[in-house]
């Protein structure tokens, strides 16, 4: 069997590896253009800030590859023919395969903005957005971000590193309301501030202005006010990135549709991570949601069902972590945003200090999400109590089995058991 893989994220990595364990004979190739070897993109903000060098942001040594026999290539795929099973890659390379998982991730929404396409206008999604910002960065005053979610806090915490002003334009009433309770949004928003962003709640971006030689100069906000800038980064999501698909036999919707053994209707053809979208027996349609860890479980399955052993994909309870410049943030299982149509009851709690709060979602007598922001708690602790349907009391009992803040720090377990209030 020869297995192609497109992107070496961390699902076409997650699977290439499983490939391996599960079939010594297979050939693998794993292919992308935009590096050799597999990085971790959530780390390119710390090369941007001098805290790693490029050395520690590729997670695997170099001679990885070699020793388990994937061949890596650099080229960007630039057409699939599915009935001859045939990669066409830059150069009119052809790259014959046996089964192919498309890993292609997502790229960076763009909403028609006028001036979106100037010069000094980029994201932070690739090597070529860190590129463009490192080019820029020498005497850069002040730069825009444009959008309230996790790519956008980076990259306002990288350009606060070197000095830069920054002003970020965000269209909700909070940051990130559309994924946190109002209440942990606001301390993020005092988080930001803090640091020095000059943070616009309820406010968009109307144009993006031109100097004259085609260079980002200015942006003129929803409220009609002009921010000079050398630098507009915009960071209002992403989408699943299916333009390998077109024009083949390849089935799309948001994103490239799949079954839950992350099938395509196309022979031999598979889709993991950000790219995919699942299509269920009565034609529901689900986007996966892009996080890292939910990227490798479907590399496992993905590889699993390449080598022909028919699992199927089940997100199981929700996972993420961020942090916001220096306010860690975690969440379990069920939590609705300030958006959310079904609003649960919960159980809150909040340091005088506004950056330490915890939050039991609660679905009648059982726990079904945490949200914490400040404090760490052990992902096996809350996923089983969540997975059992224990009740808050039982939780809140044993918040110390859950505990996993650094030997020394303060536990606010006791405090978090006394204090913690009911809430709509």
């Amino acid at each position: 069997m020869h297995a192609a893989i497109i992107g070496n994220g961390v699902t076409g990595v997650t699977a290439a590896r499983a490939i391996r364990r599960r079939d010594p004979q297979a050939r693998i190739t794993m292919i992308s253009g935009e590096s050799t070897h597999p990085f971790s993109r959530p780390a390119l903000m710390y090369l941007y800030m001098g805290e790693l060098a490029w050395k520690d942001v590729k997670p695997w040594p170099d001679e990885l590859w070699r020793r388990e026999r994937i061949d890596l290539v650099r080229g960007w795929v630039t057409g699939i023919d599915v009935e001859r099973r045939t990669l066409v890659l830059d150069g009119d390379r052809p790259l014959g395969y046996d089964r192919l998982l498309l890993a292609t991730g997502s790229r960076p929404n763009r909403f028609g903005w006028p001036g979106q396409e100037l010069a000094g206008v980029g994201g932070m999604v690739s090597l070529a957005d860190l590129a463009l910002l490192e080019s820029l960065s020498p005497g850069l005053r002040h730069a825009a971000v444009v959008g309230g979610g996790l790519v956008g806090v980076e990259l306002a915490e990288m350009l606060r590193s070197r000095g830069v002003g920054v002003t970020m334009l965000v269209r909700e009433s909070h940051y990130w309301n559309n994924a946190l309770p109002d209440a942990e949004a606001a301390l993020i928003d005092a988080e930001i501030r803090r640091h020095g962003v000059d943070l616009r709640l309820q406010t968009e971006l109307a144009r993006i202005e031109d100097d004259g030689a085609g260079r980002a100069c200015a942006v003129i906000d929803s409220a009609g006010q002009r921010i000079e800038v050398g630098y507009v980064g915009l960071t209002a999501g992403v989408s699943p990135n299916v333009s390998l698909c077109e024009g083949t036999a390849i089935e799309t919707g948001r994103g490239v549709l799949v079954d839950r053994q992350l099938r395509t209707r196309a022979p031999g053809v598979w889709a993991a991570g950000d790219c995919a979208e699942i299509v269920t027996p009565d034609e529901e349609r689900n986007l996966i949601q892009a996080v890292w860890y939910t990227g490798r479980f479907q590399g496992e399955i993905a590889a699993a069902n390449l080598c022909g052993e028919g699992l199927e994909y089940h997100p199981g309870i929700w996972f993420n972590s961020a942090k916001f410049f220096d306010l860690e943030y975690q969440v379990y299982g069920t939590v609705p945003s300030a958006t959310a149509p079904r609003q649960l009851e919960s159980l809150y709690w909040k340091h005088d200090d506004g950056r330490h709060a915890c939050r039991v979602v609660v679905d009648g007598d059982r726990v079904v999400g945490f949200n914490l922001l400040g404090i760490r708690f052990r992902h096996r602790v809350c996923e089983r109590w969540i997975r059992e349907g224990r009740d808050p009391d039982y939780v809140l009992k044993r918040l110390r089995e859950a505990w996993f803040d650094p030997e020394l720090c303060r536990r606010w377990d006791r405090v978090i058991r006394r204090e913690i209030r009911r809430t709509p």
